[in-house]
């Protein structure tokens, strides 16, 4: 090992430290912290931004990197830790300090502006706060588009997934959206066949639904005593390094919503708490991307919990939770039934698994125009209710159900979208090949045993981090690259075969 490789190792462990310490302040900003903290803690979160770009663009930081890639004593994954470096450092030279600031106040105050806009439906209201944070978002594809000879979306996306690219995406996409309409069709007839689910009588209070969460989380492997479940305006997984924080919401009408949002950030949690501990401070000991992040989640809410299997398993611990009867609405048959109804919807994050990918079509179409400037913001309301008309057959009553339910775009998180719909595709190959790779996981879900599970994804994804990219762990996890066609089949065979609901 190199004496600069060892230096860059200490810097990045400081920027670790500070990446801590702003994803505790943004999780704060998020969830506790007083309306009137806004502006304070933009400049508070800016600063740190301002910090961490100061570290990562020092002048010694090209000639470490140089130096420590002249080496030739490095292991495997010291080499990974130092292809992370490097790339770290090309993202973060793209752009001067002063943007990078610029961008984290607007976003801060555009996230806080965005609440009260959602809440009474006033997009107008909150356009100067989202025509600042896409103009400043701009600035930033752009630079970082010339520095690393992309296009400034492509220069967005490689931000949240590494190597990925529009070319990589618009196969998969096309193929969706040319396979969505007739599919989802297919399965609002065949469900239209059947009886109608009993509905579950609630209320269903706030303190109950907390703690059936809570028992999942556990149950699911969630370390407790590293990471915790709180309430915001839009459910996420936060934090930091071994305190790993999660947020769901909830109607007391409806127990399902906050359950299944607090599963699918269960997901997003246990990659981050089986992540490598012997790395936890380098780039290479980081997720994979969001790709692989969010096929965590959705292997956990979408693939796994919405099964048959595990709704055998939890019905009757629902049942406790609620103080529910033991009568047919209570019956593992008939949970299941609401668990995998589909029906289009305006709420993305209340979608379907069938219905889901159509949300991010729309959005992505949209985003790649605001980004390449061919789409004006005062525009995206009537396009965004085109969209959501064409492929969901549905009328946006308002903004609030449309173009701002969001906090992706106020929060500046342009190239983000995509990877929800991949990470739905990369989640059905990692099922698929999981349960055939392992045997004992199908019948161990079955009996709420979630170790040969949690065990497979910790040796084939969690324990990789990003000592490969997310292209190279699917397929050495699954044998095959990115496609949509597992997603496709497990759609068909839950919702259309004879056996559905597997």
């Amino acid at each position: 090992m190199t004496k600069a490789y060892q230096t860059l190792e200490r810097h990045f462990a400081r920027l670790s430290s500070l990446n801590d310490a702003l994803g505790i302040l943004s999780w704060d900003k998020e969830v506790i912290m007083p309306h009137g903290a806004a502006d304070r803690r933009a400049d508070t979160l800016a600063t740190l931004a301002g910090l961490r770009h100061d570290i990562l663009t020092a002048p010694a930081m090209a000639d470490l990197l140089a130096d420590a890639e002249a080496g030739t004593t490095l292991t495997a994954w010291q080499k990974a830790n130092l292809t992370e470096m490097r790339r770290s450092h090309a993202h973060a030279t793209a752009l001067p300090g002063d943007l990078v600031e610029a961008l984290t106040q607007a976003t801060t105050r555009s996230e806080m502006a965005w609440r009260e806009a959602r809440a009474q439906s006033d997009y107008a209201g909150f356009l100067p706060h989202l025509t600042e944070v896409l103009n400043l978002t701009r600035q930033t594809a752009i630079a970082k588009g010339q520095a690393l000879g992309l296009s400034p979306y492509d220069a967005l996306l490689d931000s949240f997934d590494p190597g990925t690219r529009q070319s990589d995406i618009d196969p998969i996409f096309t193929k969706l959206e040319a396979d969505l309409p007739d599919l989802i069709g297919a399965v609002l007839e065949k469900q239209a066949s059947l009886p109608p689910a009993l509905p579950l009588p609630g209320p269903f209070s706030v303190p109950q639904q907390e703690a059936l969460g809570r028992r999942l989380m556990q149950q699911l492997g969630f370390d407790m005593s590293r990471g915790r479940l709180d309430v915001s305006t839009h459910p996420f997984c936060g934090g930091a390094t071994y305190d790993v924080r999660l947020t769901t919401r909830y109607v007391e009408d409806d127990f399902i919503p906050a359950m299944m949002g607090i599963l699918h950030e269960t997901g997003h949690a246990l990659y981050e708490q089986g992540l490598p501990a012997e790395w936890v401070s380098q780039p290479v000991g980081k997720a994979g991307g969001m790709t692989l992040h969010e096929s965590q989640s959705l292997m956990v809410e979408m693939q796994v919990c919405r099964s048959r299997a595990f709704v055998d398993w939890v019905t009757p611990h629902v049942r406790e939770a609620f103080g529910a009867p033991q009568n047919p609405a209570w019956q593992a048959e008939n949970l299941h039934r609401h668990l995998i109804h589909v029906q289009p919807g305006f709420i993305r994050v209340d979608a379907d698994e069938v219905t889901y990918p159509a949300h991010i079509l729309v959005r992505y179409k949209l985003e790649k125009a605001m980004v390449n400037g061919d789409l004006s913001l005062a525009d995206l309301p009537g396009a965004f209710n085109e969209g959501i008309k064409a492929l969901l057959g549905l009328d946006v009553p308002d903004d609030r159900r449309g173009c701002l339910q969001d906090i992706h775009w106020p929060e500046g998180l342009f190239g983000y979208f995509p990877c929800y719909a991949l990470g739905a595709m990369a989640a059905a190959q990692l099922r698929t090949a999981a349960y055939e790779q392992s045997p004992d996981i199908a019948p161990a879900v079955a009996q709420g045993d979630f170790l040969p599970l949690m065990h497979w994804l910790r040796t084939n994804v969690h324990s990789r981090a990003s000592s490969a990219s997310m292209p190279e762990i699917l397929q050495t996890a699954t044998g095959s690259p990115l496609k949509a066609d597992a997603y496709l089949s497990h759609i068909r065979n839950r919702y259309l075969s004879r056996t559905a609901g597997a």
